[in-house]
């Protein structure tokens, strides 16, 4: 089955995300637990808590349902001292959010090795980030998106997602978001059937269909390859409709949150709706 949502709005606190996705006829959802655009936030109250695990429960949201995303600060290959315990300081903070909210799995670009270290270097940070934020933690995965590798963002290559997998030590607690559009300006070639199925089949290969916990579901506004980070809603993009109505009808992206990042929130539940119609 498939579970389809957006990331929707939690403004006034986490507990109106699920009603906000089910107002959009989704079955799944990601939000924000704390501002994305500040290091620091207040802490969750109990209130929050309470009211966010009740609406789940009345909507029918599971943790496997929900994919929340951490800030767009936080840099966990950084190749610098204090920017980077800032980063993991803040990591550490929105995977506890995600513990006390029943959550289990966070979703997070890997980082940026900025220019001042190699790929590999970089690399290796973000998965000893990883290996500390487990140990002072529980039950929560760490999921990596991967990126069109857009400046000196690290992760838009499946070597890149394998390798910071081998670095971390409690596998059972590590996955992977796959971004439709991230993938395609990546310059892997999902548009036409024979480079779909080479795609994912090397997807598999190389990573694992087991890691795969997430899927962030976007058109693209750039063509492929370009390596730049631009979303379209479904259809109207260089992936269009044909690339959707596949994946909709693919068993091996059941069973876990897709989630539509496309840049009119008011179409969302349109989106939502035609993506469900293309499943056959």
């Amino acid at each position: 089955m498939k579970y389809l949502g957006a990331h929707v709005s939690a403004s006034g606190g986490v507990e109106n995300a699920p009603v906000n996705a089910n107002e959009i006829g989704a079955k799944a959802f990601a939000l924000f637990t704390k501002n994305q655009r500040q290091w620091v936030s207040a802490p969750l109250t109990a209130k929050n808590i309470e009211l966010f695990r009740e609406n789940c429960l009345k909507y029918g949201y599971k943790p496997e349902n929900i994919l929340p995303h951490d800030s767009y600060l936080i840099n966990l290959g950084h190749p610098e001292k204090e920017p980077l315990e800032k980063s993991r300081a803040a990591f550490l903070d929105e995977m506890q959010r995600c513990e006390q909210l029943g959550l289990d799995r966070l979703n997070f670009h890997p980082g940026s090795h900025l220019g001042q270290i190699s790929e590999e270097e970089s690399l290796k940070i973000i998965g000893e980030s990883i290996n500390i934020t487990l140990e002072k933690t529980r039950c929560v995965a760490a999921v990596i998106e991967n990126t069109s590798g857009q400046g000196s963002n690290l992760g838009y290559k499946f070597e890149h997602l394998r390798f910071i997998i081998d670095h971390v030590e409690d596998k059972s607690r590590v996955g992977v978001c796959l971004d439709t559009c991230h993938t395609f300006t990546a310059g892997y070639d999902i548009l036409s059937p024979e480079g779909y199925e080479s795609t994912f089949s090397k997807f598999d290969e190389i990573v694992g269909f087991k890691f795969l916990k997430g899927m962030h579901i976007n058109d693209s506004m750039k063509a492929l390859g370009s390596r730049v980070d631009r979303h379209d809603s479904i259809g109207k993009g260089f992936l269009g409709n044909e690339f959707f109505r596949r994946l909709m009808n693919d068993p091996r992206f059941d069973n876990i949150p897709l989630i539509l990042e496309t840049p009119e929130e008011t179409i969302w539940a349109e989106e939502i709706a035609l993506l469900y119609s293309y499943a056959v």
